[in-house]
């Protein structure tokens, strides 16, 4: 709740000032707290790691679909957003090319991870789209913002608190024998509403014999709706010869131009 706060402030700001906000977020492995923020403040778009399905994403995919946002925000007489990113992403980029941008030092904790926090996503993204408007002769300001250990420790909602109560009924419960589970150790969690103590291999990743990471599911419902309210370029954009038109001009390229530099993204 806080961070969509903050980010409901920032959308304020950007609607003042015109101009937009790129907006990193936690979330290494899953992009639910970025999409949680997003949805909530009602940010103009959110792009997490779950949408890249390959291995390696270049850094210029990232940025032509926020290139996209701001070419068809622009379209319809808007010059503000705010964008909200993953920083998961970063363990998607190629290390090689990390490497290779000015600047920035690719280091490891001692788990071998990626230090995120060394690598200030938002910023590239910021300077790698101001640099492909300059390529075209325009001058786009972009402020970048990274939200990350402030939110960690904000006052739990009453949600929270409730559920919370619940799981430590059901863990004293188990370890009285009122709540019946394995008896080397459990996890008490709640499962269709009712309190249910699993084995912890329940849980472990067999490959990496830690805990399993639940990702944002891009293929249901929740996602689908979330993505719907973003401003991003979809297929009917290239479809429609007016819209296609109106894009072209918003980015001062030709309808060609705009189809062969941004249509891969649908």
């Amino acid at each position: 709740h806080v961070g969509a706060d903050l980010v409901a402030n920032i959308m304020e700001d950007s609607r003042t000032t015109d101009r937009w906000y790129f907006v990193e977020t936690m979330g290494r492995k899953a992009g639910h707290l970025a999409l949680g923020i997003g949805m909530s403040a009602g940010a103009t778009l959110t792009i997490i790691g779950e949408e890249f399905p390959e291995e390696h994403v270049q850094l210029q995919k990232v940025s032509d679909i926020l290139e996209g946002a701001i070419i068809k925000r622009r379209a319809d007489g808007k010059n503000n957003g705010v964008a909200v990113i993953a920083e998961g992403i970063t363990e998607k980029l190629d290390p090689e090319e990390l490497k290779n941008i000015p600047g920035v030092e690719v280091k490891k904790d001692t788990f071998g991870h990626l230090r995120l926090s060394e690598i200030n996503l938002a910023n590239l993204l910021k300077k790698q789209v101001e640099k492909q408007f300059e390529s075209r002769g325009e001058k786009m300001t972009i402020v970048d913002l990274r939200l990350g250990y402030e939110l960690r420790c904000a006052p739990p909602i009453p949600y929270d608190c409730e559920y919370v109560r619940i799981l430590g009924y059901g863990a004293v419960g188990y370890l009285l024998g009122e709540l019946s589970g394995p008896a080397d150790g459990a996890l008490v969690c709640l499962e269709d509403g009712k309190l249910t103590a699993k084995n912890f291999e329940y849980f472990r990743d067999k490959e990496t014999g830690r805990t399993k990471v639940r990702q944002v599911d891009i293929d249901s419902g929740a996602y689908t709706i979330a993505k719907q309210y973003m401003i991003r370029l979809k297929p009917e954009d290239f479809e429609d010869e007016e819209q296609l038109k109106r894009l072209a001009e918003a980015a001062n390229m030709t309808p060609d131009e705009f189809k062969g530099e941004y249509g891969y993204l649908v």
